[in-house]
């Protein structure tokens, strides 16, 4: 026998409204999942993605593109509306960056069914730090041996095949993917943005980093050198768990603005959305250590390794010409696109992109500044004229040594014998430049010219009256007249295996 329970007439009207309801919610529900049925236009439909449609040109809004990046970190809300999105990473955490395709039907069939390359970098957002990227890349690996700044967290990463991490780019890394498959790869940047800061009185302000992501194809060759696409956005990195600290402050901040001060600036979104860029550079920082020969060092390049590096660190190689070469009136627009490149001009490679060397050579101060603002466009045209800074001291020394006084006799005998033609043998003196004007900047030159590290001078003095050894300071080097020319002794010291440097 069955037994009914008989609901009353209001909760049979109730329970059957409940019912044609969650029918209504679950239907569709798999017909957009099917076999083939995912659209990438309904994955930026999502709310995390917003942030783009007001970073786009209005050119840009009917033109995706190849590809997007999605750093998987919150933004911060202390950030004008105009102004670039800052994202806060801790030191050595691992975050998840979504590789996601974003081609329309048909576009760039070439790559349908193959892998293409990616290239991961960390570099400084700075101009000032960029052109002295090698000496703070090496100084940060002297002082933080064995490890990277950039790493690939394996374990954790989906999709990416060949991951790669040269030992001598330490913020670089590379792997392969496909686009057509789930991809997300996990970083961990272990430097800190305040390890590149000048340390004065403590709590200095960190500098930005970028990660950059430039995307290649596979050429006829079966190189990956065929660019594609090129994307990055700007970061700072804290000590762990400063960075939720930092942003629990930056959030706190704007709580307390009016409304209308807060409309100045961007909500906070929850992931970053890497912005379209120009690619990086072929040219990139690569650690060299050349063994160092013995006695006086030849000219070095002109950036310089932190003191207490390691010979092999200050006397890398100088800079690869391209870099050193001035713009040609001879050179093609493609070629004057590369200088542009070359010499981190790429945000104005497309107002240039007609322009060849001859063309831009004739651009006035003024011209170039209306074109690319104060700042960058007196950086540019100091560019194209070639202009070097000169330096805050310029003194002249060469090492007094046995060698030396023999080449000083041997000069004596000449000029005894002078009838003969015998001309005398020059003194060769070597340039030093100082900008800090510290005596610490002055232990660091003198250390490149001999090939030594700076621990092991131990005290330079200057030859005063009566030949006493006066210590220097930082006081007595801004005191030195520029172009002043100095012989120096070095002494053994007795309790170590360091040397005192006497300038005459």
């Amino acid at each position: 026998m069955a037994w009914a329970l008989k609901l009353p007439l209001a909760d049979e009207v109730i329970e059957s409204g409940l019912v044609q309801d969650f029918d209504a919610s679950l239907s569709g529900i798999g017909q957009e999942l099917g076999a083939g049925a995912y659209s990438m236009s309904d994955v930026l439909a999502l709310p995390i993605f917003k942030q783009e449609e007001s970073t786009l040109p209005a050119e840009a809004e009917s033109k995706l593109l190849p590809f997007q990046y999605v750093l998987c970190a919150a933004t911060s809300p202390a950030v004008k509306l105009h102004d670039e999105t800052l994202t806060y990473l801790n030191q050595g955490q691992s975050y998840e960056i979504r590789m996601l395709d974003n081609r329309k039907l048909g576009e760039l069939p070439e790559i349908n069914g193959k892998l293409v390359k990616s290239i991961f970098r960390v570099v400084f957002h700075d101009r000032r730090l960029q052109y002295t990227e090698h000496q703070q890349l090496e100084g940060w690996r002297w002082n933080r041996p064995g490890d990277r700044i950039l790493d690939i967290d394996i374990p954790m990463s989906v999709g990416i095949i060949d991951p790669r991490a040269n030992p001598t780019q330490l913020n670089t890394v590379e792997f392969l993917w496909d686009p057509a498959k789930r991809t997300s790869v996990f970083i961990q940047v272990h430097c800190i943005s305040t390890e590149f800061t000048m340390r004065k009185h403590g709590g200095e302000k960190g500098v930005p980093f970028r990660v950059q992501i430039d995307t290649f194809r596979e050429n006829e060759n079966g190189e990956y050198t065929e660019h594609l696409h090129s994307a990055s956005c700007q970061i700072k990195v804290f000590k762990p768990k400063g960075a939720d600290r930092k942003q629990k402050t930056d959030r706190e901040k704007m709580e307390k603005r009016t409304p209308h001060e807060k409309e100045k600036y961007q909500p906070s979104y929850e992931t970053t959305i890497l912005t379209e860029c120009s690619p990086w550079p072929e040219i990139s920082y690569v650690s060299n250590s050349p063994s160092p020969a013995p006695g006086w060092a030849e000219p070095r390049s002109l950036l310089r390794g932190g003191c207490g590096a390691p010979p092999s660190a200050r006397g890398s190689p100088s800079l690869p010409s391209p870099l050193l070469q001035n713009l040609l009136p001879t050179s093609t627009p493609q070629e004057a696109q590369q200088w542009l490149h070359r010499n981190r001009f790429s945000t104005f490679s497309r107002l240039f992109r007609n322009f060849s060397g001859a063309d831009l050579l004739k651009l006035t101060r003024e011209d170039v500044i209306q074109i690319c603002g104060p700042a960058d466009g007196i950086r540019l045209f100091n560019a194209l004229k070639g202009r070097m800074v000169r330096p805050r001291l310029t003194i002249y020394v060469c090492q007094e040594s046995q060698q030396l006084r023999e080449l000083q006799q041997k000069q004596e005998d000449a000029e005894a014998v002078s009838s003969t033609g015998t001309g005398a043998v020059p003194t060769v003196y070597h340039a030093i430049y100082l900008e800090e004007l510290t005596a610490v900047e002055l232990t660091e030159k003198l250390a490149q010219l001999f090939s030594i590290s700076c621990q092991q001078i131990s005290h330079i003095y200057k030859q005063g009256p009566t030949g006493i050894h006066v210590l220097i300071s930082d006081e007595m080097i801004q005191n030195f007249q520029d172009e002043s020319c100095f012989v120096l002794d070095t002494m053994k010291a007795e309790a170590s295996d360091s040397y005192h440097i006497l300038l005459k």
